[in-house]
């Protein structure tokens, strides 16, 4: 009898080593991974603007380069030809008044006043007198049809820049007032200017030309172009490039550049 508990006894003890290991076992807690779901940042694209009313042909959407070329010759060529046209009936009127100084004749007042008004807009010292119109006469003249062009060609991506588009600035020019333009998108932290808009195309050409004609930095091209008027000769346009040194930060490439694109396309001036 007692050996039977005693064996009952060793098998219980057996049996509890091997079930205890797993009877105090602590339950391990399991956590679900949740992955939070990635933040997707939607890229809006704003259209810009035109800053003016005008219906620009989509000079990029043509893709025959000549055909490209006319239409955009033909858009800026009639701004081109009346602003050159205004300035000729300027300048007759210094040449008439300086020829009748230098006869001793007296100027009308209606005179007078035309000159005034002329010397305003040319930045053109008073009094008026020979010296003074012979002065103007430096500044108040033509810039070739061909230099005109090939410049908007170069600074507008033949009509394709922003610029172009949104502020009808075809030649690259600046303005200084914060607000009076646009802004570059690789302006340099420390500038401060911006890219001048125009509320039509006659307004751009006719900026162009007060820039040609009056400021210092193109006094060169003044220069080479008075001196063909001593010679009697008409300006030209490939000379004149020579005067654009300033006009870029490229210089001489430039320079080249703009008298190549004279050169290549001649067929379009000879019409």
């Amino acid at each position: 009898m007692l050996k039977s508990v005693l064996r009952v006894l060793a098998i219980s003890f057996t049996l509890y080593c091997l079930v205890y290991p797993f009877i105090n076992q602590p339950v391990k807690e399991v956590t679900e991974s949740v992955t939070e779901p990635e933040t997707v940042t939607e890229v809006v694209i704003v259209e810009e603007k035109p800053r003016h009313n005008v219906i620009l042909p989509d000079f990029a959407n043509i893709p025959d380069i000549k055909q490209k070329k006319m239409e955009f010759f033909s858009f800026i060529r009639p701004h081109v030809i009346a602003e050159n046209k205004r300035i000729s009936q300027q300048r007759a009127q210094l040449e008439i008044a300086k020829m009748m100084l230098e006869f001793d004749d007296v100027l009308s007042e209606q005179q007078l006043r035309n000159l005034r008004l002329i010397f305003k807009e040319y930045k053109v010292k008073q009094p008026i007198d020979k010296a003074s119109i012979t002065a103007a006469l430096k500044r108040v003249d033509i810039v070739p049809e061909e230099l005109v062009l090939m410049q908007a060609a170069n600074e507008s991506a033949w009509g394709t820049s922003r610029f172009a588009r949104i502020g009808l600035n075809f030649f690259g020019q600046w303005c200084y007032q914060e607000g009076c333009g646009m802004v570059p998108l690789n302006r340099n932290l420390d500038a401060a200017h911006e890219v001048a808009v125009y509320e039509s195309v006659s307004h751009a050409v006719a900026a162009y030309f007060r820039n040609i004609n009056t400021n210092r930095a193109y006094r060169e091209l003044r220069n080479i172009r008075s001196l063909q008027r001593e010679q009697q000769e008409e300006p030209s346009a490939v000379e004149l490039a020579n005067g654009l040194l300033a006009y870029s930060e490229r210089g001489n490439h430039y320079v080249e550049e703009i008298r190549d694109m004279i050169y290549a396309n001649q067929e379009f001036f000879s019409e």
